[in-house]
């Protein structure tokens, strides 16, 4: 049996995929980041994450951002369990009828002040859910957005811009 298994991996060689093309990364090197977050934050930045509907393929995409290659962890950026705890809510899908009060109720245990971003053409734009009786639609009608990022789903390093942009807002919002 494992010889067929061995000759099998000698024919077709190895296939893996090439290392994903992130395009600039001007202002993304890690001391970079981790030096401006401090500056602006004074502290790590906390994240709370909510789900508010989604098919689970933007998660997926922001668990990749604490593999060794983002390493987000190592930036200065943690996500935490609690809203009371977070600066920032991470929102992905669209809102669910379901979830429309938990959502609100999670926005107004959050501190001040507070950002969100919006991950996911359905968070975004209500994707291919829309608003219907099982939907509210985008996250905007039911809390403030500060930032949204696009894709189906949106790769982590657009995800990890997204996070920085709203950041950077903050601190032009202070100004």
């Amino acid at each position: 049996m494992i010889w067929k298994v061995v000759q099998q991996i000698a024919k077709v060689g190895i296939c893996t995929e090439a290392a994903p093309d992130i395009g600039d990364v001007s202002g993304l090197e890690p001391s970079h980041i981790q030096a401006e977050m401090l500056s602006i934050l004074g502290d790590a930045l906390c994240i709370r994450e909510v789900d508010a509907g989604s098919c689970n393929g933007c998660e997926m995409e922001i668990s990749a951002l604490g593999n060794p290659y983002y390493n987000i962890e190592g930036l200065g950026i943690k996500f935490v369990a609690s809203p009371r705890h977070a600066d920032m809510l991470l929102v992905t899908g669209p809102v669910s009828r379901n979830m429309e009060m938990a959502l609100k109720r999670t926005f107004d245990a959050t501190p001040e002040p507070k950002l969100v971003v919006a991950v996911g053409d359905c968070a975004c734009t209500g994707g291919i859910f829309g608003e219907s009786y099982a939907t509210c639609g985008r996250v905007d009608k039911v809390i403030p957005v500060d930032v949204t990022v696009p894709g189906c789903p949106p790769e982590p390093i657009d995800i990890l811009r997204g996070i920085l942009q709203a950041v950077r807002r903050r601190v032009v919002q202070r100004s």
